[in-house]
C-alpha cells in the first residue's frame, strides 16, 4: 500500500523571510505568497519541498530537511492497543514521477527491548512494516500556514489504516514516548496548581533550566493538519 505526497509548503507573515534557503526552487512564483482566509493578510513562502527529485531517500542523515524513522511505532491507545507495524526508513522514497511516496507492506520484524513492567528485556514481533518522515530537530517554525497536497492510501470500505499529518512541538518527538512525558499533548500558560503536574514547564515553575523563561509554560503540541483512520 503507497500514500503518494507531492508538495508541501509553508507561508509566514513576515516578507523578509520569503528568500530562505529552505524554499524549494521549483516552487511555482505564484505559489509563493498566499492570502489568509481570517483576516485577508498576506503570507509569504518560508519553506516548501515538491519532491521532484527522483530516489530521494531519507534515512537518518541522508536529508537536510527530513528523517524517516528507523524503530518500533510504541503508541499505545487507551484501551491498551499498540501499532502493528514497524517503521523502517526504505519504505520512504520519491518515485521517478517525483513524489514522495510512503509504502505499508507486509513483513516481520523483530527486535529486543526493555519491558518497562517487567523489568527485563523481551523480544517483540511486528508483521507489517510502514514509514514516518519527520523534521525534528532540523526544520522548525512558531506560526503561519500549511499547505500539503497528498493522495490518500487504501479503499474506504477497507479498514487498518491511519494516515495523518501532524505538527508536534520540539520539545518532543514523535514515537520517543518519554521524551514526551508531561509535554504532550497540549501547553497552557498560567500558574493552575491542580494541573502543575501534567506538565513539567508550566507558569508554575519559578526557575526553570536550559534558558528557558521562567514563569512561562511550554509543551510539545499536537496539531492536527490530517488525521484518517480506515
Amino acid at each position: 500500500m503507497k500514500s503518494p505526497a507531492t508538495t508541501l509548503s509553508l507561508l509566514s507573515t513576515v516578507a523578509t523571510m520569503a528568500t530562505s534557503s529552505w524554499i524549494d526552487e521549483d516552487t511555482p512564483e505564484a505559489l509563493r505568497t498566499t492570502k489568509s482566509l481570517v483576516d485577508g493578510s498576506t503570507y509569504h513562502l518560508v519553506m516548501s519541498d515538491e519532491f521532484n527529485v527522483p530516489d530521494r531517500t531519507f534515512t537518518d542523515g541522508h536529508d537536510p530537511t527530513w528523517t524517516a524513522l528507523d524503530k518500533s511505532d510504541d503508541d499505545y491507545s487507551a484501551s491498551g492497543g499498540g501499532s502493528l507495524h514497524f517503521y523502517n526508513s526504505s519504505m520512504v522514497s520519491t518515485t521517478p514521477d517525483g513524489m514522495l511516496t510512503i509504502q505499508s507492506i507486509l513483513e516481520d520484524t523483530s527486535w529486543t527491548h526493555l519491558d518497562l513492567v517487567k523489568k527485563e528485556q523481551v523480544t517483540k514481533t511486528t508483521h507489517f512494516k510502514s514509514g514516518m518522515i519527520q523534521s525534528w530537530n532540523k526544520f522548525c517554525f512558531t506560526g503561519g500556514i500549511i499547505e500539503v497536497d497528498v493522495i490518500l492510501p487504501g479503499e474506504p470500505d477497507i479498514g487498518g489504516l491511519w494516515p495523518a499529518m501532524w505538527l508536534l512541538g520540539n520539545l518532543g518527538r514523535a514515537t520517543y514516548e518519554a521524551s514526551t512525558n508531561n509535554l504532550w499533548p497540549w501547553s497552557y500558560d498560567k500558574c493552575d496548581r491542580k494541573k502543575q503536574d501534567s506538565q513539567s514547564i508550566s507558569a508554575c515553575n519559578k526557575a526553570n533550566h536550559f534558558g528557558l523563561n521562567k514563569e512561562q509554560g511550554r509543551g510539545a503540541t499536537e496539531i492536527d493538519i490530517l488525521e484518517l483512520m480506515a
